[in-house]
């Protein structure tokens, strides 16, 4: 029988240097940059109720979310999650290397370290009770892609691992797309004949097909067995096949309005969504990746003569058409989900992917200036990567500064609004207490300087956590040791429209905390008549 040490030293043997060295890259690099948030607990306004959360959230279609997450128990221990997500993160890097057969050792370190850095990681940490089953879910879509690559029926087993990468996080479902187009266009690069190209794809789009139909029957098996039903999913339950023509009509109009809205929600995020221009240092990074692509891809043209092929004209358009579709096919599923960054993190491959194809094609084996024409290019891709990952690194610090202060904010301000709760006469413990949750802009005026860095971060932006009733409950019972009797919601929205609530001044003023007919109001907000 083989021992421990036996079966440690073949699977050593077996692991290459460039795997060690990608997950090397992106465990270091995610652990520097990331150890504010993981040494503290700062929490957002939903980790306010998440101190312990199961994570059993089949209603939204996550039905192995709380298997996942389970690993590091359902308590917010933001060190260990953050160790769990980097070993996630770290894989799918080696992953990712293998995927798009990187060998440059310091494209390695420096693409590997994109992915550890980029904004939308930053935003998943200020969710840290989410962090390692998010992160076993990209090492999952990453993994569906590379098992459909690697192996004849390696597509099998990739539509699991992308079922159950779904099944944690449907997020990361445009991940796997992207690469999928992007290893197809690799093999019509490089494959020898149309059967073989043919072949390829079909295996890509198998895996998808088969990866996201697992992971509806699984959802709607678990559904059944649990006794519920999917919770706010977006209107997918009305993609039903059409009928008559009127609804065939109805089908081709949503159809080109979901279309037009997922081009025109690309075109904005990609120029306008804080990620790739968000200083003129992040735009000088895209303009040299575009040039450095550009003049691989040109000297590819020429040197193949592609251009005399027509068909290579119909690909070059039906990628470029594919591409926004492929970044945005969670709108096609709910188009009318509210997509934040968070759920953008497939915005890093627009990096990744040019600076790996012009690192894969910078050879020119019959040009007179090969050597040349390497050296450029690959000084061109490490300096822009470089620049562009410590970027990242400053806007990543940048977020986390401002979550701590909103937290020292929201602290200072409960410890005020409590002492207020308890002064008020008649107060007793257990008293009933009614409060809405906005907290008063012309009272508060906003101290936030953050807003032109961190205004797309969900979960990092702004100057408080609290937004609702619940989260005064949660911050005051976990962060201040006062368990009140919060009125449920629906006993709050009665009092809201109340003439007593409306005359009240928004906290601090002189009248905003006061007793009626046994219940405490508070008033935190602007609302007058």
């Amino acid at each position: 029988m083989i021992t421990p040490q036996e079966l440690f030293d073949k699977c050593k043997q077996k692991i290459k240097s460039e795997w060690k060295l990608a997950f090397a890259a992106a465990f270091v690099i995610g652990l520097l940059v990331h150890m504010p948030i993981m040494l503290s607990d700062i929490p957002n306004h939903d980790g306010l109720g998440s101190m312990y959360f199961d994570q059993n959230m089949i209603t939204s279609g996550r039905w192995f979310l709380t298997v996942a997450c389970g690993v590091s128990s359902y308590f917010t221990l933001p060190w260990l999650i953050g160790l769990l997500a980097f070993v996630y993160l770290g894989a799918a890097a080696a992953a990712l290397t293998e995927l798009l057969e990187i060998k440059s050792r310091v494209m390695i370190v420096l693409l590997s370290g994109l992915l550890a850095v980029f904004p939308a990681i930053a935003s998943t940490f200020a969710y840290v009770f989410t962090m390692d089953g998010y992160m076993m879910a990209l090492l999952l879509a990453v993994m569906s892609v590379l098992l459909t690559k690697k192996y004849k029926k390696g597509f099998l087993a990739g539509a699991i691992c992308l079922a159950f990468s779904m099944g944690i996080y449907q997020a990361y479902l445009p991940f796997a797309v992207i690469l999928c187009l992007y290893m197809i266009l690799i093999i019509l690069i490089e494959g020898e004949n149309i059967k073989e190209k043919l072949s390829t794809v079909l295996r890509y789009l198998g895996m998808g097909v088969l990866g996201a139909g697992l992971y509806y029957v699984i959802l709607q098996i678990l559904l059944k067995l649990q006794g519920k039903e999917l919770s706010g999913y977006q209107g997918i339950g009305g993609m039903n096949s059409a009928g008559t023509d009127a609804e065939t009509m109805g089908m081709i109009s949503r159809l080109t309005g979901m279309l037009v809205n997922i081009y025109r929600d690309f075109v904005a995020f990609t120029f306008k969504g804080n990620v790739f221009f968000n200083n003129i240092f992040s735009a000088v990074v895209l303009i040299l990746l575009v040039l450095a692509c550009s003049a691989v891809l040109l000297r590819m043209i020429l040197q193949r003569k592609w251009w005399k092929n027509p068909g290579f004209f119909v690909i070059i358009v039906l990628l470029a058409a594919a591409v926004p579709v492929a970044a945005n096919v969670i709108l096609v599923v709910s188009p009318e989900v509210t997509y934040h960054l968070l759920m953008r993190y497939q915005w890093v491959l627009f990096l990744i992917l040019p600076a790996a194809f012009a690192g894969r094609y910078a050879d020119c084996p019959t040009c007179s200036l090969r050597a040349r024409f390497r050296g450029m290019t690959e000084w061109l891709l490490v300096c822009a990567v470089a620049v562009m990952l410590f970027n990242y690194v400053v806007t990543d610090h940048i977020a986390y500064s401002n979550l701590e202060k909103r937290y020292e904010k929201t602290y200072a301000y409960c410890v005020r609004l409590l002492d207020r709760i308890e002064q008020t006469p008649g107060y007793y413990q257990g008293i009933p207490i009614a409060i809405v949750g906005v907290v008063g802009e012309e009272q508060f005026p906003e101290t936030d300087i953050t807003g032109p860095v961190t205004a797309g971060m969900i979960g990092i932006s702004g100057d408080s956590l609290l937004y609702t009733s619940a989260n005064y409950e949660a911050f005051l019972k976990n962060y201040l040791g006062a368990t009140l009797n919060f009125l449920d919601v629906d006993t709050v929205g009665e009092i809201y429209y109340s003439e007593e609530y409306e005359e009240m001044d928004s906290f601090p003023g002189e009248n905003s905390v006061k007793l009626v007919d046994g219940v405490i109001y508070v008033k935190t907000e602007n609302k007058t008549r």
